[in-house]
């Protein structure tokens, strides 16, 4: 070990020393104002002057930044007040939490079946973790949980879920069918810099202006997740939250701050109307006749599901099982491999012509833009194959398995507290949301499509898949396919989309 690795080693060390003073008294940044209203507490604090002076021991040894980035987390972890540290034990709780939401919501009768007509079985996998951060008995930052499942399981999730896509299915279901699933993904894409600029007029604060630390990226991450799902949430995450090397640590714990918050706008916003779409399923002849549409199409696809489910259901084997999570984190292996390849071909045509900069901000020097986009398309490309009738086996309901387990680890970094301080991206969301409703039903009017393609095109936007399932077996358990089927196509959409609607927004957001 050389001398620099030795003294490296020696500084962290101490580190670990407890220390009364030392921490506590540094101070709390430059003072740059941020709409951001900071939820940092004093371990936090202590977080953060671990990261400046790791930051300083790299720039004084960079040929030692592997060995401290490992030491660094060793330290917070040493550091943090969290009774639970260990990411073993935490997983284990978000599973344990996952299983008592699964089990409760699958009884109709008595509390739970009452509980869980008025409260999106969704939102409770969400609202659970959340606590665990909320009463400090986890702490998120130093978790590698994230990592995990945005890394492995989330690229697993893409492939098991498209396996099973049937475009030439999802044409089948007319065009009423598809205008509103893309109907669901204009509102998105449109309404996000609607609501930015109407906030910006009204209430300028909110949104700031356009830099590093905009806004705009932290609402990139919602355009994500209601275009397609958490899969494309967590990308727009990486691809626009992630501060550039070497920033301040002020900007990286403003982006932790907002995404946390964003995080909750997402959740509570979308699962409002979550809430008014189920209380409207038993409504929908009401609703239908008021669109005037004729909703025999939707009992013709109900009986249609009915026999393609029957047809290729079948008892699992171990083989199947097994073929299944080879196909996943198989492709997942080949998508890191490559994805990192054309990440760095990419970053080294940018450094030899700086002209080529505007690849960075569509995302394309990311290797995890391309861990998605590579997933989800070799997903695709394998549902020509005979490799879709794994989907009888249940590769989407593994798959559903490995999203949950991404929401769960999700609602561990939603701080509910960020609803009462930073009302203002409520209200943005809000609008935004407003926006996409608006236009769902103006073009159901206008073509007259039954309010089951409203409600499950919406969701397959809004919710993607972890809810427009729940939505269509809403209206009859043979219809859930349809769900899934078109919020796989939300999840193929879903990154590209939410890559138009983070330029809108940018475009949207005052220069600074």
């Amino acid at each position: 070990m050389t001398f620099g690795r030795l003294l490296c080693l020696f500084v962290i060390l101490l580190l670990l020393m407890p220390s009364s003073d030392a921490i506590g008294q540094t101070g709390k940044g430059s003072g740059q104002q941020h709409p951001v209203t900071s939820i940092t507490d004093a371990g936090e604090e202590q977080s953060s002057e671990i990261d400046r002076i790791n930051a300083k021991l790299k720039a004084a040894f960079p040929q030692d930044s592997d060995l401290l980035d490992d030491l660094e987390k060793v330290v917070k972890k040493n550091k943090s007040k969290a009774p639970i540290k260990n990411d073993a034990i935490i997983f284990g709780i978000l599973a344990a939490m996952l299983g008592f939401v699964f089990y409760t919501s699958s009884i109709k009768a008595g509390f739970f079946g009452t509980f869980y007509k008025f409260i999106p079985m969704l939102l409770v996998c969400y609202f659970l973790p959340s606590l665990l951060t909320f009463f400090k008995v986890v702490d998120h930052r130093n978790s590698e949980l994230y990592t995990m499942a945005t890394r492995y399981l989330l690229p697993a999730t893409l492939v098991l879920l498209t396996l099973s896509i049937d475009l030439k299915a999802i044409f089948k279901l007319g065009p009423k069918a598809l205008a509103m699933f893309l109907t669901g993904t204009v509102g998105v894409i449109l309404g996000g810099p609607f609501a930015v600029l109407i906030v910006s007029l009204v209430a300028p604060d909110i949104i700031g202006v356009d830099g590093p630390d905009a806004v705009w990226r932290g609402l990139s991450t919602v355009a994500g997740s209601w275009i397609g799902g958490g899969a494309n949430q967590a990308s727009m995450e990486v691809i626009y939250m992630t501060p550039i090397k070497g920033a301040p640590e002020s900007m990286k714990e403003r982006m932790s701050d907002m995404y946390s918050v964003m995080v909750a706008v997402d959740i509570f916003i979308s699962e409002i109307w979550m809430i008014f779409l189920l209380l409207g399923v038993g409504k929908a002849k009401a609703i239908d006749r008021f669109l005037k549409a004729d909703s025999s199409s939707v009992d013709r696809l109900q009986e249609k599901m009915e026999s393609f489910s029957s047809s290729v259901a079948r008892v699992p084997t171990a083989v199947d099982l097994m073929v299944i999570a080879s196909l996943g984190f198989g492709v997942t292996a080949i998508a890191h491999f490559c994805g990192a390849a054309i990440s760095d071909f990419v970053n080294a045509a940018i450094k030899e012509n700086s002209s080529l900069d505007f690849l960075k901000q569509l995302g394309l020097a990311s290797a995890f833009f391309w861990l998605i986009v590579i997933s989800t398309t070799m997903g695709v490309l394998m549902s020509f194959t005979k490799l879709r009738n794994y989907e009888g086996a249940g590769a989407s309901k593994i798959g559903t398995v490995f999203i949950f387990m991404l929401v769960a680890v999700i609602g561990m970094k939603m701080d509910i507290r960020a609803l009462h301080e930073n009302p203002g991206f409520f209200l943005v969301g809000g609008i935004w949301m407003l926006f996409h409703v608006g236009l769902m039903f103006l073009m159901a009017w206008l073509i007259k499509a039954p309010f089951f393609f409203l409600a499950v095109g919406s969701k397959a936007n809004i919710g993607g898949a972890a809810s427009a399932p729940v939505v269509a077996a809403a209206f009859h358990p043979s219809l859930a396919p349809v769900g899934v089927l078109m919020a796989v196509l939300g999840y193929a959409l879903g990154t590209y989309g939410a890559i138009a609607c983070a330029s809108l927004m940018q475009a949207a957001t005052p220069a600074g």
